[in-house]
């Protein structure tokens, strides 16, 4: 389903900093697939440069492969996501796709345009999504209603509305938010790839025209959108400041590990607002 048997597991399990001989056998157990989980998200950090860069953004695993794993890039949520459900189908999970409505920017009605995993694990579901950015969890959590999780300080939940449909929260000073509810509905490679044309290419998507890098972290979380950084700390401190265009390059590659090459460099300086 997920092309996982076309999946350089070493290379994945390097890239994102997983001694397997040092957790021994890779299995599809919680323990595994936490601590794989944990790994991915802390190593590749969420981006869209090449959709801001008008590219074709392809799903394919060896698309994937040769942008996260080989190039130390990023991606958004259908590149992090189709790549982690490779993986561990490679390793024997039983991996399905949701689609989710984005609600982490207020009470609108969004479409379904995020794509997270629901994994199966000794006959319980567990909801695992390395692709929602600097605001997603850095570990599964359990899909039962009434679930709470803390993970380093950061504290996430899950509810259940009507017509089972699920929502994963997180806990902030001022109480609970939704970060985005989804269906029970599996979606299939496929259906990433229509929810990626949409979100690469219609003139209502978020991610055309500005730069988005995103890293969660254990103390800190960091965003840039457009010319804006901002960070988030477990106890509500957030802090932001303007990047120059001369900084730009340097806080995509140092702050979030990106790697980019001269063309990638220019044109996103172009697309600084300073620069219009």
């Amino acid at each position: 389903m997920w092309s996982g048997d076309e999946l350089d597991l070493d290379a994945y399990l390097a890239r994102i900093g997983y001694d397997a001989g040092r957790g021994g056998e890779l299995r599809p157990d919680l323990a595994t697939l936490t601590a794989l989980h944990r790994a991915h998200v802390l190593a590749v950090p969420f981006e869209n440069l090449d959709v801001a860069l008008g590219r074709e953004v392809p799903l394919d695993l060896k698309s994937l492969q040769a942008k996260l794993v080989d190039r130390c890039r990023g991606g958004y949520c259908y590149e992090h996501n189709s790549l982690f459900a490779a993986a561990l189908e490679r390793i024997g999970f039983t991996v399905a796709g949701r689609g989710a409505r984005n609600r982490s920017r207020g009470p609108a009605l969004t479409p379904v345009t995020h794509a997270l995993l629901v994994v199966t694990v000794e006959g319980e579901p567990w909801l695992a999504d390395v692709g929602f950015g600097w605001q997603g969890p850095l570990e599964p959590v359990p899909l039962r209603d009434g679930a709470r999780v803390e993970q380093d300080g950061w504290t996430f939940g899950i509810g259940v509305e009507d017509e089972g449909v699920h929502v994963l929260r997180a806990l902030r000073p001022q109480g609970w938010t939704d970060l985005y509810a989804f269906a029970p509905q599996a979606l299939y490679p496929g259906d990433f790839t229509v929810l990626n044309h949409y979100s690469s290419s219609h003139p209502l998507s978020r991610f055309l025209g500005q730069v988005v890098a995103q890293q969660p972290g254990t103390d800190t979380r960091r965003a840039l959108v457009r010319d804006t950084l901002s960070t988030l700390r477990p106890d509500g401190a957030a802090e932001e400041r303007v990047v120059a265009v001369d900084d730009l390059i340097t806080v995509l590659e140092a702050d979030f590990g990106i790697e980019l090459d001269a063309e990638e460099r220019a044109g996103l300086e172009r697309l600084h607002p300073s620069s219009a």
